[in-house]
């Protein structure tokens, strides 16, 4: 069923978007979409100043024509907002979490609340048959190149790939491990003919992620001929290892059935699917490191259903950028939708999802905890095509490197990558995650992680040298956490998961942070100067 959108690219991340599906006033929490890592007291007690902000709130890249950077200095919050209702974060769980044994934590995240004992989709039964959003079909039954198959084992259009996780809260140190897999429409997966073809899909997913990241990306061998296409620009029909873009120059277009699809630099094609788990963080004895856990905590799920041009993103950014102007004030976000059929983020998609229950089963998420999942995918700097994950793809071409894209993380993990280069405007070339503990003085927004503070700096609040270097060439001495604050951090987010507070917050904490705004001031500040972007 088509949907009417209207596209949102507000200032500061706080837009208004039409007319709310539900009356927010009954939430508890009608400013859930700015999330609790909103709340960070950027300013220690020296006076001394944390940027976590910049990961998120940052120059966009067009289409995005967002520039949220300004919320790296100023705490710019909707009046409604400006308390802060995450109540979950001033809890002490610690007499909750003591009660919790290691192997009853062990034993419960090791149990699939997604799968059931014959390898059927739980939820595809456990649903209302009137049930109006998006039915899980992925199987997370991987084949060594990341494609998933159902129990015949037919493709069902999923792929996983691993990616580089977004700075701060999605490392598995700071309480979750996830994966997130890709689905192209059928006809990318087919020749001119109708008939599937693997060799056109891979040519259409290696497209999708050089439109999105704009610029020419290494690829697994794709056959040429079978796609029909010169995917890497020599001249002659071979094995290509690459996808030369040239989309701002020249046009570009996907394979097989979908070459006459719509397409443009940093935007997916309309009916592509993203699918995010998030799960607890399980103990491999044997290679004694984190892994992901069967049971899990979140699916998340996207779909874009509207394709919206250049001119379209513009045109309504520059009209909230007045109305914002005229009125001098920065009002809440509405979003179309609810909690079962998703909520719209105005810019051609809808984001779904399911979440724990008390009893340990899947659900579907209220509104208002669907609510929660908006702010991040609309009117921030940081995504494309409201998108975190696609566009920090791993490239790497050969099936059996650490660098190979395509395979899901239970395939091939995080340790042994290289901590990436990104360039900034304002900071030039940094390695990305050694650049945030050096930019946030902390491996996390609250400045909680006292393991990674205990590993990676010294008592006067300098970094340690030697451990950068071991960062540059494995993430997973910053990104695993220890045996023990793994299963701290499971119990702490099993506790709130029985008590079914997420409407209060999400965060696996014990004790409250001690780094966290109860209220915002008018007129304050976070501290920080320099703008990064």
């Amino acid at each position: 069923m088509k949907r009417k959108t209207i596209f949102t690219a507000a200032i500061a991340a706080f837009c208004v978007y039409g007319a709310a599906a539900k009356n927010y006033m009954s939430f508890e929490n009608s400013a859930a979409y700015i999330p609790p890592m909103c709340y960070t007291k950027t300013k220690d007690e020296n006076r001394q100043a944390h940027n976590p902000c910049y990961s998120c709130h940052t120059k966009g890249v067009e289409p995005n024509y967002m520039d949220d950077s300004s919320l790296q200095v100023a705490l710019d919050f909707p009046a409604t907002a400006m308390n802060n209702r995450w109540k979950n974060l001033f809890i002490d769980r610690s007499e909750d979490v003591a009660k919790i044994s290691d192997s009853w934590i062990l034993s419960y995240i090791r149990t699939s609340n997604y799968l059931d004992n014959d390898g059927n989709i739980i939820l595809q039964k456990s649903l209302p048959k009137n049930f109006e959003g998006y039915v899980p079909d992925c199987y997370m039954n991987f084949d060594d190149e990341g494609f998933d198959r159902d129990r015949t084992g037919a493709y069902t259009g999923w792929r996983a790939f691993r990616y580089y996780p977004f700075l701060g809260t999605f490392w598995p140190t700071n309480g979750s491990t996830d994966d997130v897999l890709i689905r192209l429409p059928e006809k990318f997966r087919k020749d001119k003919q109708g008939r599937f073809s693997i060799d056109i899909y891979k040519a259409n997913l290696a497209i999708a992620e050089s439109m999105l990241k704009q610029k020419s990306v290494t690829s697994e061998p794709i056959d040429e001929k079978k796609a029909g296409k010169d995917l890497d620009g020599d001249g002659s029909l071979g094995t290509a290892e690459m996808i030369k873009y040239t989309w701002n120059k020249t046009p570009m277009s996907y394979a097989g059935m979908a070459e006459g699809e719509q397409i443009a630099g940093g935007l997916l094609p309309v009916g592509t699917e993203l699918l995010h788990t998030v799960r607890y963080v399980d103990w491999d004895d044997e290679k004694n490191q984190p892994r992901m856990s069967a049971r899990m905590k979140e699916v998340r799920y996207a779909v874009k259903d509207e394709w919206m041009d250049y001119a379209q993103m513009k045109e309504s950014y520059i009209s909230e950028m007045k109305d914002l102007f005229i009125s001098k004030e920065i009002a809440m976000t509405r979003y179309n939708g609810n909690g079962n059929a998703g909520m719209q983020t105005g810019s051609g998609w809808i984001y779904q999802g399911f979440i724990e229950d008390s009893d340990g089963n899947l659900r579907p998420q209220s509104d208002e905890e669907t609510l929660f999942c908006m702010g991040c995918h609309t009117g921030i700097g940081a995504t494309a095509d409201t998108v975190f994950s696609y566009q920090r793809k791993l490239e790497g071409g050969d099936r059996n490197s650490i660098e190979y894209g395509w395979n899901h993380w239970s395939q091939k993990g995080l340790k042994g990558l290289k901590d990436q280069t990104v360039r900034y405007k304002t900071a030039g070339d940094q390695a990305e995650y050694a650049f945030y503990l050096e930019t946030n003085h902390a491996g996390d927004e609250f400045r909680g992680n006292d393991e990674v503070m205990k590993k990676f700096f010294n008592p006067d609040g300098s970094l340690k040298p030697e451990m950068i270097k071991k960062l540059q060439s494995d993430i997973s001495v910053l990104l695993f956490p220890s045996r023990e604050r793994a299963l701290t951090m499971n119990k702490a987010y099993r506790v709130i998961a029985a008590q079914q507070t997420f409407i209060y917050g999400r965060d696996a904490t014990v004790n409250p942070p001690k780094n966290v705004l109860e209220k915002i001031e008018e007129n304050s500040d976070t501290g920080i100067t320099k703008q990064i972007y």
